[in-house]
């Protein structure tokens, strides 16, 4: 399908700028919220689960930690080994959750109107079916 990539940019840059604006109300952006919404559904992990989960940097992640730790959002546990930095939200980390969850939830069903539910579904399917094919792309390269 000629054009698929353009077409995906195109919705992604406008869907993150519109996360941003909802998430900045609470001093968060998109890639804070990709932080709390591991934490929230994983529990506490370490920097490095994140990092391996998102496939980014561990100095990203720990840069993104620092500045929900300054907003109170998640803090820092013992863990097993004190070289590990093991992170859980905090009582107002999942109080911003909880709305930014429901607001995102809004946000999504406002962008779904007017696609019938099938197309929906066909969309939510192929979405990690691309992901697994690119991601087999990369290991051919090696």
């Amino acid at each position: 399908m000629k054009g698929f990539f353009y077409r995906y940019i195109k919705l992604y840059r406008p869907l993150i700028t519109a996360l941003n604006k909802l998430l900045g109300e609470y001093e968060l952006s998109y890639s804070l919220w990709q932080v709390i919404f591991y934490v929230h559904h994983f529990g506490p992990c370490t920097l490095v689960e994140i990092s391996k989960y998102y496939e980014v940097e561990k100095p990203s992640i720990t840069r993104m930690v620092q500045k929900l730790e300054e907003r109170r959002i998640v803090e820092q546990i013992p863990g097993k080994d004190r070289r590990e930095k093991v992170i859980r939200t905090t009582a107002r980390g999942e109080e911003i959750y909880q709305i930014c969850r429901k607001k995102i939830t809004v946000l999504e069903y406002e962008v779904m109107k007017g696609i019938p539910e099938a197309e929906q579904q066909a969309v939510f399917a192929a979405l990690p079916k691309i992901r697994e094919n690119i991601l087999n792309q990369g290991e051919k390269a090696h």
